[in-house]
């Protein structure tokens, strides 16, 4: 990061933030974020990718910044894209507008660019600066990241639970431990993840919707999934009855119960089984990377949560825990077919804490 000044990381920050307004919203392309500032310090032009990826960060800022382009820095989040493609390259865009500078977080991981971008900014004459809150950019789009560098999606976990860690009482009632805020909150998590993914049982005890309902984000719902080994989810469910609303995706090996939810407009892809006869999550991923997601939310159960985190397939967990106790009875918040050993257990770091009401969510890494 040489000659990186401290107004640098100030308007990366700012382009950081821009991105995020992204995620969940433009898949299977990454959320870039942009910032065009002229000569004298002034910001002339910002951006972010816009729905379904285009148009790109570095597209927008420009056409916002128009003739005052020349001569400033860019800032933008993600290497500027070097290949044609719906769009012509963001790194001809940024010559073509005569910017002086640009300040660049990471290198794009896409053979198609991986360092194209830059080095055709800097044939232009356009002085570069790479690697500006690179760390930060990376946790922005890991999920793209991901997606292109191990053919699989990022994968977070959202846990609603009591203080004692239980997600349901010994009655099986589980509406509602959290608070309403923390409801809300957990809906706008939705609208940041290009997926959700919950299982048989869940739905069935549930029959939930799965949809973002927060005033104003009702299009951002993500994809709806449901593993469904053995075919059980009912064509009269509410997923099934709103898929032509909202797309829905069952994971199956049941043909005729696939065959059924069709044509209520729900989609069906078979689900491998691992040794064990359970669902093999990895492959899930794989399918649902090969259809563009980069970012998926399991809500839900216990059992298939274990699932994933036994696959080492856990990135996040974003855990609701509310200031109640339910004793035992309760149903544990995760429920793995074996107790994990001391020495083998899933290790978290805390990112970040927010008071959400009564409530606190905090969210965490994880290495399995």
């Amino acid at each position: 990061m040489s000659g990186t000044s401290p107004d640098d990381i100030r308007h990366m920050r700012h382009a950081l933030r821009l991105a995020e307004r992204g995620l969940g919203n433009v898949a299977s392309n990454p959320s870039v974020g942009c910032v065009i500032v002229s000569p004298k310090g002034q910001v002339v032009g910002r951006g972010w990718t816009q729905a379904g990826g285009r148009p790109h960060a570095e597209t927008v800022a420009l056409a916002q910044a128009g003739d005052t382009a020349r001569g400033a820095t860019a800032y933008v989040t993600l290497e500027p894209c070097a290949h044609h493609g719906v769009t012509p390259p963001c790194a001809d865009a940024l010559v073509n507008a005569g910017v002086a500078r640009v300040v660049g977080a990471i290198v794009d991981p896409d053979p198609r660019v991986a360092g194209g971008g830059f080095s055709r900014l800097e044939s232009a004459g356009i002085a570069v600066t790479r690697g500006v809150l690179e760390h930060e950019a990376h946790a922005l789009n890991a999920g793209f990241f991901k997606r292109v560098t191990e053919g699989r999606p990022l994968v977070a976990l959202k846990i609603a639970q009591s203080a004692d860690g239980y997600v349901a009482d010994a009655e099986g009632n589980s509406r509602w431990i959290t608070s309403e805020r923390a409801r809300a909150h957990g809906h706008l998590l939705r609208a940041r993840y290009d997926a959700i993914v919950a299982g048989i049982g869940t739905v069935l005890a549930d029959d939930p919707l799965l949809t973002c309902r927060l005033a104003g984000l009702e299009a951002r719902t993500p994809l709806r999934v449901v593993f469904d080994t053995q075919g059980r989810l009912s064509p009269h469910s509410q997923l099934a009855q709103t898929a032509r609303q909202h797309r829905t995706l069952v994971f199956t090996k049941a043909a005729s119960a696939a065959d059924t939810l069709t044509k209520c407009g729900v989609e069906a892809a078979e689900i491998a089984l691992d040794p064990k006869g359970r669902p093999d999550v990895m492959a899930a991923l794989r399918v649902l990377a090969a259809r563009g997601i980069t970012r998926v939310l399991v809500e839900g159960g216990p059992a298939l949560q274990a699932s994933f985190l036994a696959a080492s397939a856990v990135d996040i967990i974003h855990l609701y825990r509310a200031p109640l106790l339910l004793g035992a009875g309760g149903k544990a918040a995760i429920s793995p077919g074996a107790p994990w050993q001391l020495a083998t257990a899933p290790r978290l770091t805390l990112i970040e804490r927010t008071p959400l009401g009564p409530d606190v969510l905090e969210s965490f890494t994880v290495e399995v």
